[in-house]
């Protein structure tokens, strides 16, 4: 039974994951647009036509923004969870935790990142609104280029040492806040997921550069954001990483 349990939970957790994804293809798909995030040349026309218009369609409303911003970090985020989950897994046998425990611990990390994704959801209207961005969330060349500079330097602060050695290692997180249960479990994954969110927030901000619905941009985003969690790379990617941000920052302004 413990076997079975520990199963149907794992196919739930990427079965979520799979459904988001899925979810953010139909979006792109019913908004017509390409692996890149980019309109079709109909939509465009229109668009450049008629700016107004293109105000009132759903992406210029909080809540369906917001919508699209929570299942993306459903797409995106909870990847990245797995190594933290196997952790916490080895210590259901060794310091009394448990399944509820672990849904807990899941719960918490999401809830995080969904309010990350209504601040998100906000900055993007305003920066739309303000004429900085366009309907697909890309922004102008300079304000693209300095989220690259600066998501780039980031990457070489303290703040981000300190969150990322959290996020790559959580077994001292977990030795340091362990509760039991499923409250507890709740606490210790609104505790990671803050420090997630401070760790990795710069590479959500960079979908202003390549568009917030660009496939492309998302799956990049996902897989750095897991090289960086991986025990064994995850320190040896922040800096090169860091590195070529802004090295793409400084080619925008030069070119």
């Amino acid at each position: 039974m413990p076997h079975l349990i520990r199963s149907s939970l794992w196919l739930a957790f990427f079965g979520a994951i799979l459904a988001a994804w899925w979810m953010m293809y139909v979006m792109a798909v019913d908004m017509n647009l390409d692996l890149l995030g980019r309109p079709n040349l109909i939509e465009q026309e229109m668009a450049e036509m008629y700016p107004r218009t293109s105000m009132t369609m759903p992406m210029a409303r909080f809540g369906p923004l917001f919508a699209m911003w929570a299942i993306m970090m459903a797409a995106m985020m909870l990847p990245t969870l797995v190594p933290t989950l196997t952790t916490y897994e080895r210590l259901i046998v060794s310091a009394e935790g448990s399944r509820a425990g672990w849904c807990g611990l899941v719960l918490g990390y999401f809830i995080v990142w969904v309010g990350f994704a209504a601040v998100i959801a906000g900055v993007q209207l305003v920066l739309l609104y303000g004429g900085f961005i366009n309907m697909m969330g890309v922004a102008e060349i300079w304000l693209s280029a300095l989220l690259l500079i600066i998501v780039g330097a980031f990457q070489f602060t303290r703040i981000k040492e300190v969150c990322h050695g959290v996020c790559h290692a959580p077994m001292t997180y977990f030795l340091g806040h362990w509760k039991t249960g499923f409250g507890g479990g709740l606490r210790m994954g609104l505790g990671l997921g803050a420090f997630c969110v401070v760790c990795c927030w710069g590479f959500m901000a960079l979908g202003f550069v390549g568009g917030v619905m660009s496939l492309l941009w998302m799956g990049l985003a996902t897989l750095l954001m897991i090289f960086e969690k991986l025990p064994d790379i995850g320190h040896h990617v922040i800096k090169p990483t860091g590195v070529l941000l802004i090295a793409a920052g400084l080619a925008l302004v030069i070119l």
